[in-house]
């Protein structure tokens, strides 16, 4: 979700010098040894694999850990029952951490996680400063004093509404309890996903949303418990207790790769395991995203996949809650669909979901849109499954989607009117800002 109005105006005054950090940011060198892989997995569909978890691997500087119980979780409310059974499970403690936490749904979880508090659980809460700027002070307040600890990430100046830096926040949703159960992916705590489908509003914060997360259980937990308690200790200054001991790997359980991006660190790491990843495709790359205004590297790297014969389909939102990043990935759509990409825009919900499944064994979910700002700026996670059974689990799922989508043809989008390409002109000049 975006803050609308005055900011647009506000990023116009930041001035081209950020623009020009931002596209530095985004051109990074060839993988290393990433050609000798290439070759191995346009040998067999079993190199490929071994190919993209051996890239990956070595772009997170984490292993994929075997042994893991996967499960999708579809819409808010589906991460909503999830996130309420395992606080209500949990039995030692707690870790969640949220770009949004607004006094609709903040208020329920908030309630649950003192509950937790009382029946002696340690509980840790990281929210963003940005994303919770509407948010009533006295609902932390109130975590505060019933015992939670908290922090708030890049936290507002006192008594000016801006963050110190604008540009730094907090976009990941974790929730780890125990060191073993996990949920993940694109679902903030907030009311938007409690509204009844089939409303158009004027405000797409009161229409209903599409999201998904993953609940994971297994010894891959300590992979995110260890990305949180880096998050807190650097914005903290104080590092938290060692956690419980991980659960054994399940014997059919499935690896899971926890890979965060932390850009103003230079470390773009999903987004450039995802270029290695489609670099690699064999078959298939169907992504799904809330926010579409992609990097020059990511247009070229869909747009070679797509002619070198792979099955490149993207779901975007019809509507959004940032006009300008809707029509700053607009602009992009001529030069993809003549590449052959398959570009389908969502309607009936407000899309939220940033999933993608390549080869139909390579999946992500998280929090990382396929724009710049995931790219650049924000602090990012996602989960990487490497499974052909739930990577079928997310074709269906993308499938079920596809039919709530109007695809976008090269001839409907070659006569598109001129005010539709001015917004889409100005929006691009200004997208490593949006």
């Amino acid at each position: 979700m975006r803050l609308r109005g005055g900011v647009l105006g506000l990023r116009l005054i930041v001035g081209s010098s950020l623009v020009w950090l931002a596209c530095c940011a985004v051109a990074p060198a060839p993988e290393p040894g990433m050609s000798g892989l290439l070759t191995e997995a346009r040998t067999s569909p079993a190199r490929a694999v071994d190919a993209m978890r051996a890239i990956c691997e070595k772009i997170a500087g984490r292993p994929f850990v075997p042994g893991n119980h996967v499960r999708l979780l579809i819409n808010g409310p589906a991460s909503f029952a999830a996130l309420a059974a395992a606080i209500g499970s949990a039995r030692q403690r707690i870790d969640m951490e949220s770009y949004e936490f607004d006094d609709d749904a903040g208020v329920a979880f908030g309630n649950a996680l003192l509950a937790a508090k009382h029946r002696g659980l340690a509980v840790h809460l990281i929210y963003d400063g940005w994303g919770t700027l509407t948010t009533p002070s006295a609902l932390f307040d109130e975590l505060r004093r019933g015992g939670i600890a908290t922090v708030d990430y890049n936290p507002l100046v006192p008594g000016v509404r801006l963050p110190f830096d604008i540009n730094s926040r907090d976009h990941r949703k974790l929730f780890v309890t125990d060191n073993r159960v996990v949920i993940t992916g694109g679902v903030n705590i907030s009311g938007v996903y409690v509204n009844p489908p089939g409303i158009h509003a004027a405000d797409p914060d009161d229409e209903a949303w599409r999201d998904t997360d993953i609940r994971i259980e297994g010894p891959v937990a300590a992979e995110f418990e260890q990305i949180f308690a880096g998050t807190w200790q650097r914005q903290s200054g104080h590092a938290l207790p060692a956690p419980p001991q991980p659960p054994p790997p399940f014997a059919d359980g499935v690896p899971v790769l926890a890979i965060d991006g932390a850009p103003a660190a230079d470390h773009p790491r999903i987004y450039r395991a995802l270029l290695a990843t489609i670099a690699l495709a064999r078959k298939s790359v169907h992504l799904t995203t809330g926010f579409f205004a992609p990097t020059g590297s990511f247009l070229r790297a869909l747009e070679a996949a797509a002619r070198r014969g792979v099955d490149v389909q993207i779901i975007v939102p019809a509507r959004s809650t940032s006009s300008a990043a809707l029509a700053a990935g607009r602009a992009d759509y001529g030069q993809l669909l003549t590449a052959g990409v398959g570009i389908h825009e969502f309607h009936g919900r407000i899309l939220h979901a940033k999933t993608a499944v390549i080869d139909g064994v390579w999946s992500a979910i998280g929090s990382s849109n396929l724009d710049w700002r995931s790219t650049v700026w924000n602090n990012e996670l996602d989960a990487v499954v490497l499974s052909r059974q739930f990577g079928a689990d997310m074709e269906t799922v993308f499938t079920e989607d596809l039919a709530d989508t109007t695809e976008i043809s090269r001839h409907a989008w070659a006569e598109r009117g001129l005010g539709e390409r001015l917004d889409e002109f100005g929006a691009g000049l200004i997208a490593p800002l949006l």
